[in-house]
């Protein structure tokens, strides 16, 4: 992993202790490092990579709240205080559905929680930072651009996602702090919008209230007690109200139908869709992982349908293991 002192966030974008009204450098140092090691035959070695970086946040004791991503099928992960020492952690569970994911600080971090505020209160506006590991130097001064549904092409769907301007660059796993010193939600992207006819990247933020029903679920077994959505292991953008596929995941149900990269999808079980949360939602409607999900799919100038029999992604992931 990169040491913290390799890079830092522009002077003018570094968040001043007295601008907000709670300790800064105290709150800022619950926000850690993530550096987590993955074997080359996992699923998501693939589209993820082996070795992974980004950040967390501590939550309660020992028990660090980052995305998802960085620790999926990890072999080992390691939690990097800012001023240098390093605990092994254990990569203690994942929730598909929002993205959250939880670590298991195995030594002593010796560092206050944060508590957790709410998500549904804050309003486009609110000054918020957006935490590094490292301190003020590694954190944006920042505020809330906008507050909206997002889809993602891996069969993802937040309701209302958090996004926050300016973006921090190191955005995975970053602790969104409220003016109070409270936990928003957690960092997983940088996307470019339009702003005044230019570009400019903003941070998409996991709104902490998505963790709330389902923390005792990932602490306890590792995932949420519930039966998981249907996937179809499809990469998908929405291109002119129309589903395009993007990409196939290796083995997943649209690659055992012989779907191929290009194909646009009309319609799930004869309704059509235009959209991507449409798709989503349709898809999701049916019933559980297992559930058959028919498809209407125009390919190179022929229309046809073809039935995918979808699964739990769970399955094809390396569960963690505690060594």
């Amino acid at each position: 992993m990169p040491s913290l002192t390799e890079w830092k966030v522009p002077p003018a974008n570094q968040p001043r202790p007295g601008d907000y009204g709670f300790d800064l450098d105290r709150t800022l140092s619950s926000v850690v490092g993530l550096h987590s090691i993955i074997a080359p035959d996992a699923f998501s070695a693939e589209t993820l990579g082996t070795e992974r970086a980004g950040n967390g946040v501590l939550i309660d004791d020992g028990l660090v709240l980052t995305i998802g991503y960085l620790i999926t099928e990890a072999e080992s992960v390691w939690l990097h205080r800012g001023d240098g020492r390093v605990v092994e952690g254990h990569a203690l569970g994942f929730d598909f559905e929002s993205g959250f994911g939880l670590v298991q600080a195995l030594g002593n971090l010796d560092l206050d929680p944060l508590p957790l505020g709410s998500s549904a209160a804050t309003q486009i506006g609110d000054p918020v930072v957006v935490g590094g590991a490292g301190g003020r130097t590694r954190s944006v001064a920042s505020q809330i651009a906008a507050k909206q549904e997002f889809a993602g092409y891996w069969e993802y769907l937040l309701d209302e996602a958090i996004f926050t301007h300016p973006a921090h660059p190191n955005w995975g796993g970053t602790g969104l702090i409220s003016n109070r010193g409270e936990l928003l939600g957690i960092g997983s992207l940088q996307l470019e919008r339009e702003r005044a006819g230019k570009p400019e990247h903003v941070n998409m933020m996991v709104p902490i209230d998505l963790l709330k029903p389902v923390l005792d679920d990932l602490r306890k077994f590792g995932r949420v007690n519930k039966p998981s959505r249907p996937w179809l292991g499809m990469f998908s953008t929405e291109i002119d109200n129309r589903i395009v596929v993007v990409g196939i995941a290796s083995k997943g149900p649209a690659a055992r139908a012989e779907l191929k990269t290009g194909d646009v999808i009309l319609a799930v079980n004869g309704d059509k869709i235009t959209s991507q949360t449409d798709f989503y939602r349709k898809l999701w409607s049916l019933g559980p992982a297992g559930v058959d999900v028919p498809l209407t799919v125009y390919h190179e100038g022929v229309t046809f349908d073809v039935t995918l029999t979808s699964t739990d992604r769970a399955r094809f992931l390396k569960a963690p293991q505690l060594h």
